[in-house]
């Protein structure tokens, strides 16, 4: 049975890891015969946001742990405590915390840097030639991760696909239920929530996501 680490990136998708492309992971993962342990970095998430408004709300502050414990029913550790050797490919699903906890692409674009214990987590998985699955706004990050000249998607925004570009990685466009494969890299991404309009829809992207990342282990 592959053992996958799952790291989320708080809970909500304006602020944190998306609630549906979170629990949708976890039950492919299930579904596909996998088990799986979640972690979120301990430090505090770049700003809280109302869901029902969008807007920021100042004054507050939330936890990316705490927040992302909501999601995995208390399941969960804290990134420093994720152990490479210990699994077997890692996933991350998507939701604005990749775009704001995870990295800083929400606000950087193109400058963007990944955060530190993160990054080298992730890069490690990469190094040890275990499969890496990115989800929805998170491939962003793809080529800091697994160099330059790496394929990746997003799904069909332009915008987001010339980023993608300027940052060294190569965007390839995929409909909402499909993933793509870069085998060289063990890398597979899929768009969910950047296409996906039910969730049902995310629902088939992801499926396929965590398919194609456990056909690597």
């Amino acid at each position: 049975m592959a053992k996958v680490a799952v790291v989320l990136s708080g809970c909500g998708v304006y602020d944190g890891a998306e609630i549906n492309e979170a629990v949708l992971t976890l039950l492919c993962l299930e579904q596909q015969g996998a088990s799986y342990q979640c972690f979120a970095p301990d430090r505090e998430q770049l700003h809280v946001i109302n869901h029902l408004t969008g807007e920021p709300v100042e004054g507050e502050t939330r936890n990316v742990l705490v927040e992302a414990a909501r999601i995995a029913r208390g399941n969960i550790k804290p990134l420093t405590d994720l152990d490479t050797a210990d699994f077997d490919a890692l996933l991350v699903p998507g939701g604005f915390g990749a775009a704001k906890n995870l990295c800083d692409f929400a606000v950087a674009g193109t400058e963007m840097t990944v955060q530190g214990d993160f990054l080298s987590i992730a890069q490690s998985f990469h190094q040890s030639g275990k499969p890496i699955g990115l989800v929805c706004i998170a491939p962003v990050m793809s080529a800091a991760i697994c160099g330059a000249g790496t394929r990746c998607t997003i799904g069909d925004d332009a915008e987001v696909a010339a980023a993608i570009n300027a940052m060294g990685g190569q965007h390839l466009a995929c409909p909402v239920s499909e993933a793509r494969v870069d085998a060289e890299k063990k890398l597979v991404t899929t768009p969910a929530y950047m296409l996906a309009g039910s969730v049902s829809e995310a629902y088939s992207g992801i499926s396929a996501c965590v398919k194609e990342v456990l056909a690597l282990v």
